[in-house]
């Protein structure tokens, strides 16, 4: 099983949010339906970035790595699988 980081953009005000999933794709759908309270405000938001690993502690411990990271890093991240 993948489990993914994956980084999100705000299209509003151009924030990002980091987080962890299965289907980032449909993630970021839950995201844009206001489903989640965290992200409700700035939607809409588009998928930036994510990356595969084979654990959820992998997955978890580069999602931490990545929120510590500045704007400019994130602006510069492409998808990778």
């Amino acid at each position: 099983m993948e489990i993914f980081a994956y980084l999100i953009k705000s299209l509003k005000d151009k924030s990002f949010y980091t987080g962890i999933s299965e289907n980032p794709e449909k993630r970021v759908k839950e995201h844009n339906q206001g489903k989640l309270k965290n992200t409700a405000l700035k939607r809409p938001w588009k998928l930036t970035y994510k990356k595969a690993h084979s654990s959820y502690a992998e997955a978890r411990k580069h999602e931490k790595w990545l929120k510590k990271k500045n704007r400019q890093y994130k602006d510069n991240l492409k998808i990778e699988t």
